[in-house]
């Protein structure tokens, strides 16, 4: 299928740019709302795991709002929660939009790619409430045997000034994620498979943990939660929405997206977690790349089954097996 769509536009003051549903498509029409990835201080609208995204899903008959987050910068500007609350004031103009977007909100989806899936997992979990200030642990068993965060479930007050999201999303789409900043080491089997393709073993856990501490402005132990989701506690995530995860093959953060949809799935909250067969970390933005056509398309299925009235996610057609 042809994906020059047309139509792009900014708005929200430069913080998104709206990839207009095909206009064959039936009005209203579904929607996602995307974040794009970078490690936190990289990526912008025009890469393709931004603009080629969008205009596949929008060509598929999905309205895309694609979120120019702020990136963290050397000197440490934008680190946490900085990103975040463009995410959430993203989600919150979407909403407000909507008729205007010609989308059902009803039909809404949250989404990102790599650190992008961080940020939309984040802002889910603090448009629940959880975001309060609920500081993020990591248990040494899921962490490879690594100390807890020495300020482990400390409350504070929630930021005032943070965005509301205005509406619940219908479901939520994580692409290969990174979700968890101290990371458990590989199961043997993936860890084949690097061994065996040292281009895709770029995601150890000295760079995710550099990574974090970049994002957070600091060290790690005393994270909130939303900027870790991977450690949140299935009670945390009970009122989560349904979650379609797609994950590289040989991808180190693969693990973290896997604990995640565990703890997801321990909450009973509706989940399909995907391994996208043959592929390295960051398919998306490869779109040269069949299984990049092949994860839009399952996106697409996902949304069209979801059933936003009931929270029910129906199983997807040709999915394979979870390793």
């Amino acid at each position: 299928m042809s994906i020059e769509t047309t139509g792009a536009y900014g708005a929200a003051d430069g913080l998104v740019r709206v990839y207009p549903a095909d206009a064959a498509a039936a009005r209203p029409t579904p929607a996602l709302l995307w974040a794009h990835g970078g490690g936190f201080v990289a990526g912008d609208l025009d890469m393709p795991e931004a603009d080629w995204v969008a205009r596949a899903f929008a060509a598929r008959g999905v309205t895309v709002v694609s979120i120019d987050y702020r990136l963290v910068g050397a000197d440490g500007a934008n680190a946490y929660p900085a990103g975040s609350d463009d995410v959430l004031a993203a989600w919150a103009w979407t909403g407000a939009h909507a008729d205007e977007l010609g989308i059902d909100v009803a039909r809404v989806v949250v989404g990102g790619a790599s650190a992008g899936a961080n940020l939309t997992a984040g802002a889910v979990l603090r448009s629940l409430g959880i975001a309060a200030g609920r500081r993020a642990a990591a248990a040494s068993d899921s962490a490879g045997g690594a100390d807890r965060f020495p300020d482990a479930a400390v409350e504070a007050a929630p930021r005032s000034d943070a965005p509301s999201a205005g509406f619940t999303p219908a479901g939520v789409f994580l692409a290969y994620p990174t979700l968890l900043a101290v990371q458990p080491a590989p199961d043997a089997p993936l860890r084949a498979l690097l061994d065996a393709n040292p281009d895709a073993d770029r995601f150890g856990p000295a760079r995710v943990l550099e990574m974090y501490e970049a994002y957070l402005g600091g060290p790690v132990g005393d994270a909130p939660l939303p900027a870790v989701p991977g450690l949140a506690a299935p009670a945390d995530l009970a009122a989560f929405p349904p979650v379609l995860m797609v994950n590289g093959e040989a991808d180190e953060l693969r693990v973290s997206g896997e604990a995640f949809a565990a703890t997801l799935a321990a909450a009973g909250v509706p989940v399909d977690v995907v391994t996208e067969p043959g592929t390295e970390h960051g398919h998306l933005n490869r779109p040269d790349e069949p299984a990049a056509s092949v994860t839009v398309e399952r996106v697409v299925d996902w949304l069209a089954g979801l059933v936003a009235s009931s929270g029910r996610i129906p199983a997807i057609a040709g999915t394979p097996d979870h390793p």
